[in-house]
């Protein structure tokens, strides 16, 4: 019998939460989640000589961050630095590092997420942000290797996200960042056939976004709002269907002209 009320109550302790859930969702998408404050909060920002990287850090500058800065171009990541000290960042560290290479990460600072999370844990106190792509959830042709290491980059994000959650480290947070192509010149040339609804994003939007999520501790944040649809489509529609959607929407053709960064002579 014990068994029986065992699981009974165990039912009703996971419908009232699952109420309370419904509810918080329900009232913060009617009224915006309130934003954290993270002046004076130290902010790692890889690949911030240019781009997107750039974007944020001058966008957390102006917050009050202190920034340390990544990039493997040491020109570049210097004016950033330079300019996130014009910006109003509480302090501003930059690193010249090559992040795809080991030893170069444990060389300048020993910290990568592996190095983060046990410090993390012990604060209970964190956030951990990971630039996947829309190509990290629905593979794309022409994009393969692409796909592939947004893939991983997205399942690496989500598991060390379950983990925490697990654990109960409720002070760690994860927000998974998923945009369309951006206008940073990586994907110079690419086309998109629809572009009402999967239209190519302005940098400074995208970072607007980003840091907006960051703030209000969103765990993902696809861009544009079209992605969850077609992620909620992708889990039902029969292949075939998928396929003429996506040959209707101009994605078999959004690599044709792809041309990327242009290099400097």
């Amino acid at each position: 019998m014990a068994p029986n009320l065992n699981s009974v109550k165990k039912f009703f302790v996971f419908l009232g939460k699952s109420v309370f859930a419904l509810l918080e969702v329900m009232v913060f998408a009617v009224i915006p989640r309130p934003q954290k404050n993270v002046a004076g909060e130290i902010v790692l920002i890889t690949g911030s000589g240019s781009g997107l990287g750039r974007l944020l850090a001058l966008k957390f500058a102006r917050l009050g961050s202190v920034l340390v800065l990544w990039d493997v171009s040491q020109e570049g990541n210097e004016e950033t630095c330079k300019m996130a000290r014009e910006a109003g960042a509480t302090g501003v560290y930059a690193y010249t590092c090559d992040c795809s290479r080991k030893e170069e990460v444990y060389r300048v600072a020993d910290q990568t997420y592996k190095a983060f999370l046990p410090a993390m844990i012990a604060n209970d106190h964190g956030h951990l942000v990971c630039i996947s792509s829309s190509a990290g959830l629905i593979g794309v042709n022409g994009l393969a290797d692409y796909c592939a290491s947004k893939f991983a980059a997205f399942g690496f994000a989500e598991s060390v996200f379950m983990e925490t959650f697990a654990k109960k480290q409720n002070g760690i947070k994860t927000t998974i960042v998923c945009p369309f192509f951006i206008k940073t010149g990586m994907f110079d040339g690419c086309t998109t056939g629809c572009p009402s609804l999967l239209p190519i994003l302005e940098p400074e939007y995208a970072v607007r976004k980003i840091v907006d999520a960051i703030l209000q501790e969103k765990p993902y944040l696809y861009m544009p709002r079209f992605i969850y649809f077609i992620v909620f489509l992708k889990s039902f529609l029969p292949l075939k269907l998928g396929m003429l959607l996506a040959e209707y929407m101009g994605v078999f053709n959004s690599m044709d002209s792809f041309s990327g960064h242009k290099k400097k002579d």
